[in-house]
């Protein structure tokens, strides 16, 4: 069911990430009298460039599933392909079919973001992880971008920090907090078939880590709810547990 305003506030926020994203990257490359590639200053930027990242993944998330601006297919095509474009040269369409395997058959053999043959360790999981989704598609769309960048004077040095690095480390915040944390196996087992759990971050930590993807199994139950209107769900969710116990 849509809340009120959803496609606006969607809208606005996933615009708003989109020019954060653009800005702050397009100042790291072009921006001659920025401070140097070392220091606390540059190293904020590339954090807060590899969170804008995430959040470019979760707004074209969410625009697979249609929650971005409700009842519009085309804008959350629009936009989702724009985003993922800029993320790494994915096809929008390809990984929402990956998605809506990943939604029918969570945490099984038949989902493509889960490693049954490694069902709780990191490194095979996210190894499995990057060959299905990284493919001579990615490299080859980096590749020309990469080769178009240093031809317009942008210094290797920046490329690698501000560009490279964000990526990577938002393929790793992306890959822990969405989809290892939640669906990895443990002793604790899961309370339903979505074989999903979430973290019980506060809300700004939430926010932080993965644009409140970590509340993942409120999102497997409510998958017609936006990222920001997860925490709400979540808080129901802790009242219930509480008046239950």
């Amino acid at each position: 069911m849509s809340r009120p305003y959803q496609g606006l506030v969607g809208f606005l926020l996933g615009g708003a990430i989109i020019l954060g994203w653009a800005l702050l990257l397009g100042a790291d490359l072009f921006v001659p009298g920025l401070a140097g590639h070392a220091g606390p200053g540059a190293a904020g930027r590339i954090l807060l460039q590899c969170w804008l990242n995430v959040g470019l993944f979760i707004v074209a998330h969410d625009a697979m599933h249609g929650t971005l601006v409700p009842g519009r297919p085309g804008v959350n095509r629009a936009v989702g392909r724009t985003c993922l474009f800029l993320y790494a040269g994915f096809s929008f369409d390809r990984l929402r079919a990956m998605h809506c395997l990943h939604h029918r058959h969570p945490g099984t053999a038949a989902d493509p973001d889960f490693n049954a043959m490694a069902p709780g360790r990191f490194l095979p999981w996210f190894w499995r992880f990057l060959r299905h989704y990284f493919g001579w598609r990615q490299f080859l769309s980096l590749g020309v971008a990469s080769l178009v960048l240093l031809g317009l004077g942008v210094g290797l040095a920046r490329l690698l920090l501000f560009w490279a690095l964000p990526a990577l480390l938002s393929a790793v915040q992306l890959f822990t907090f969405g989809t290892f944390l939640p669906h990895r196996h443990d002793d604790r087992g899961f309370a339903d078939r979505h074989n999903a759990r979430s973290q019980d971050f506060p809300t700004l930590l939430s926010l932080l880590t993965c644009f409140h993807f970590g509340y993942h199994h409120e999102h497997h139950l409510r998958p017609d709810v936006p990222w920001w209107g997860l925490p709400q769900l979540r808080r129901g969710a802790r009242r219930a547990v509480r008046v239950d116990g």
